[in-house]
């Protein structure tokens, strides 16, 4: 994917893998919310580079579909650009670059949704107060090391298992 500036870092995208399942048709009534879970784990980190790699697990409330999509961020800029980019938003308690990031991926998950005739997640997930907040779990890149950061509970369950 190409990349996006924010500022006067670059972040580049590329998605891995991606997985969705559709478990029932849509309900003909009620509010569908999305539930977010989203792992973040720091890879490497060089002078004006730094590489995260992300799992972002999207849910449907009621149980209409669920998606999955993996794969590597790479922040290229200043050191000090980049570590505002890393901080977390004290509003909604995720890192601001997830933003930029989830902006990447929705095109991603629209399309799977589409395919799937099942209701995609809104462009503007992050920011909807009509959503549970996400669950981030943020790591470093020390092997072994306990997670630097959490915030709120992060997903344990594999795409599909409850």
């Amino acid at each position: 994917m190409p990349s996006v500036a924010i500022g006067d870092v670059s972040i580049q995208v590329a998605i891995s893998n991606i997985s969705a399942v559709k478990l029932s048709e849509k309900p003909s009534s009620g509010e569908l919310t999305f539930d977010v879970g989203a792992k973040l784990e720091e890879k490497e980190r060089k002078s004006g580079r730094v590489t995260v790699s992300f799992a972002l697990t999207v849910g449907t409330k009621p149980n209409v579909a669920k998606f999955g999509i993996e794969g590597l961020t790479t922040l290229v800029g200043k050191d000090s650009d980049i570590e505002k980019l890393l901080e977390i938003d004290p509003e909604t308690r995720i890192p601001i670059m997830l933003y930029s990031v989830y902006q990447r991926l929705f095109m991603a998950l629209f399309l799977v949704s589409t395919l799937l005739e099942t209701p995609y997640p809104p462009p503007n997930l992050f920011h909807s107060s009509k959503q549970p907040p996400p669950k981030v779990e943020i790591s470093t890149a020390e092997a072994g090391a306990a997670p630097a950061q959490t915030v709120g509970e992060a997903k344990k369950e594999s795409m599909g298992a409850k």
